[in-house]
């Protein structure tokens, strides 16, 4: 049973490796394309004293999928805010179950996130096109097409979804340390800052 449980584990955790790698990679560039689509928009409104019409629907897409891709690696670090003086007051198996009663209870949250991100991704709400963002095709002689706002909208869908995958894991770690709190987990991909002492 353990075994099966420490594969499973692994699995997934190699799996969250790979994709949360992948993932913070798009949330940086999507950062400094943010950045760099502001800083013209300053520069057209403010120095050209002509705004353009699209650096603020397209930082607004940028900053939502930056976040949909950033925020499950901060959900398996454990960079969310949390209050925590229980479980930590709590001998160690009693901080695990309380935390995987609440890792279970996230998860409930996040399965009727998900199907609100569907809904809203690929329901009503994402047939309608963004009004300022198009594909600039008529530089090549084809016609200009409208973004369609579940394009926008696919950053909730995705990142919920990879939310609800670390969550499956951080159960899976906790249910291991409830049996066997010594086993080896596997690593979690923590980038370690260094200290500025």
């Amino acid at each position: 049973m353990f075994d099966a449980l420490a594969f499973v584990l692994r699995v997934l955790s190699s799996l969250n490796t790979f994709v949360l790698r992948i993932g913070r990679t798009i949330a940086w560039i999507a950062l400094a394309l943010m950045v760099a689509v502001i800083l013209l928009q300053v520069f057209f409104r403010y120095v050209l004293n002509n705004a353009l019409p699209w650096p603020d629907e397209a930082a607004r897409f940028l900053m939502l999928w930056m976040t949909g891709m950033i925020a499950p690696s901060a959900y398996r670090w454990g960079g969310f805010v949390a209050i925590d003086m229980l479980s930590q007051a709590l001998p160690k198996r009693s901080g695990l179950l309380l935390a995987l009663i609440l890792l279970v209870l996230s998860g409930l949250v996040l399965v009727v996130a998900i199907s609100f991100g569907w809904g809203h991704t690929m329901g009503f709400g994402g047939n309608f096109d963004s009004s300022s963002l198009r594909l600039p095709l008529d530089w090549i002689g084809l016609e200009t097409i409208k973004v369609k706002l579940r394009y926008m909208y696919g950053s909730l869908l995705v990142g919920v979804i990879l939310l609800f995958a670390v969550n499956i894991e951080l159960i899976l770690r906790t249910v291991t340390g409830i049996i066997r709190p010594d086993a080896q987990l596997p690593g979690d991909d923590r980038v370690i800052m260094a200290s500025a002492d």
